[in-house]
């Protein structure tokens, strides 16, 4: 049973940091029952997770299937500050209310992963508010600013004189704060965070803890475009909160390729299972669309649930392989103006386009439709009348110009 805990724990991991102590918890559990903490923490900076959060989430689920009890650590304080990793600038500070809000709706999108009954939420303000001015200073005593700038996002800031905060410099040192406080024996993040990751297991021994968590790092998921990694700003994202119509086609819009990274990150499949899977679409006994299909109807069941899944799937039968409409269409009432709107206007206002800069671009590049039938004036003004609207393959709009 070790050996196969092992194999899952470690599987799709960038790196593991003291591998033999997550071995020695694992053979606590199974020879004496007794459990251990596994940390993961969420700064709750936007409202809304996509997929490439849910990967650690995923680990996590692991560790409590091979018996860790998981700290759900919500960085109510440090979010206050912003986590500096890999930014160019000083991050915007959050409102109290923009974080009570954000952690509701992190907590209801994660407990779609993790097990409610071996999860423990807690906030990092309930003991870094109580550490106090001098607190704060036998914490930052354990850093010099000249390790500080060793990390590669600090030297670039410095090197290009931009404003780096104080308050960046103690973020790190808080993060390794909370696992002295809640004693943790693992704690995993992305690659990313290694020198945050790092710092608890410093901290607990410089606090005299009598243990040193292990560290795991989980790689950073690519997006829908393969490349860069998934994030809103991109564009490339599959959001927990998408409709399942657009979770079902973002997933089958991935690349052959990516899509054996996704299930080996995102699937609930075991690695045996996977691998049965790939040597079927290598020999031809399966074609990668139906294998791909698999996994969208997994993830998209996952947050939403099994009917809502085959719904979507059918759905995208209708409007794809069949060159149907879909069903469900949003329908905008938009006045003109001199009798006539823009078309890359009308495309912004019915939400189909985030600017009129990309709508152009779509038009020009031949992905946009109107009555199914694709345009390429980008000045074209609709008169007064009713049109099916259409950018790439699943966006859809009906508009009346009044």
């Amino acid at each position: 049973m070790i050996e196969e805990a092992l194999k899952e724990i470690n599987r799709g991991c960038a790196e593991i940091i003291d591998n033999e102590r997550v071995e020695k918890l694992l053979k606590a559990y199974y020879d004496e029952g007794q459990t251990y903490a596994v940390k993961a923490g969420f700064d709750p900076t936007a409202p809304d997770l996509h997929l490439g959060h849910t990967v650690l989430l995923q680990k996590l689920a692991t560790f409590q299937k091979y018996g860790g009890r998981v700290q759900f650590l919500i960085g109510s304080f440090t979010a206050m500050i912003g986590d500096p990793t890999g930014k160019s600038a000083t991050r915007k500070v959050l409102t109290k209310d923009e974080i009570v809000k954000n952690i509701e709706s992190y907590t209801t999108q994660a407990f779609k992963i993790l097990d409610k009954e071996k999860t423990d939420i807690v906030y990092n303000n309930e003991w870094l508010d109580a550490l106090g001015a001098a607190g704060m200073l036998e914490l930052a005593s354990n850093l010099t600013v000249a390790r500080m700038l060793e990390r590669d996002d600090f030297s670039k800031r410095y090197a290009s004189n931009t404003p780096i905060a104080v308050s960046e410099f103690m973020y790190p040192l808080l993060q390794g704060y909370d696992s002295v406080y809640l004693k943790s024996d693992i704690e995993i993040g992305g690659t990313d965070q290694k020198f945050n990751l790092l710092m608890g297991r410093q901290l607990q021994k410089a606090y005299g803890i009598k243990k040193q968590q292990a560290v795991l790092m989980m790689p950073i998921l690519e997006g829908l475009d393969g490349v860069q990694k998934m994030s809103k700003s991109l564009g490339n994202y599959i959001g927990v909160s998408d409709e399942p119509n657009d979770m079902f086609g973002k997933v089958l819009s991935i690349s052959d390729d990516l899509m054996w990274r996704y299930y080996e990150l995102l699937s609930t499949k075991s690695l045996d299972e996977i691998a049965m899977l790939r040597s079927g679409v290598e020999d031809g006994t399966l074609h990668p669309k139906k294998v791909k299909e698999e996994l969208a109807l997994e993830i998209t069941a996952r947050f939403h649930n099994e009917d809502a899944a085959q719904a979507a799937k059918a759905e995208f039968e209708k409007v794809h392989a069949k060159s149907q409409i879909p069903t469900d269409i949003e329908a905008f009432e938009i006045p003109s103006e001199d009798g006539s709107l823009w078309i890359a206007k009308a495309l912004v206002d019915c939400k189909l386009e985030p600017s009129t800069s990309q709508a152009r671009r779509d038009i020009k590049q031949g992905g946009v439709k109107i009555n199914q039938e694709k345009i390429s004036d980008m000045q074209l003004q609709l008169t007064p009348g009713e049109y099916l609207l259409q950018v790439g393959k699943r966006k859809f709009a009906k508009l009346k110009v009044s």
